[in-house]
């Protein structure tokens, strides 16, 4: 009877796969504004983000061009004392980091 029961135990451990669907705005948290973001902004052609602290670089390029409809050149994470991710993703010259963030409200 108890071999019956560890046979039952182990058919029952197969669960279905479950399929995630990609969510940028998990992703991404909120627009980083200091003064050295906009000025990153103007002359780098930079965008900052505060973005989910389990994100990868990859997520985050994902996410910033889905979102805004731009192309990622480069993505920098910085990891803050506090828990906060912070992304600078660099955008291709033909479409302006200036554009984006003024549809943000940034600028």
């Amino acid at each position: 009877m108890a071999e019956e029961q560890k046979a039952i135990k182990t058919e029952n451990k197969e669960t279905p796969a479950v399929v995630e669907t990609f969510d940028p705005y998990k992703i991404i948290k909120f627009p980083f504004s200091t003064e050295k973001a906009i000025k990153s902004i103007e002359f780098d052609n930079k965008l900052t983000f505060i973005v989910d602290p389990k994100a990868a670089k990859a997520d985050v390029k994902k996410a910033v061009e889905e979102m805004f409809k731009v192309t990622v050149v480069k993505v920098n994470i910085q990891n803050s004392i506090s828990g906060q991710k912070k992304a600078c993703v660099k955008l291709r010259a033909d479409k302006l980091a200036s554009d984006v963030s003024a549809d943000l409200g940034l600028i």
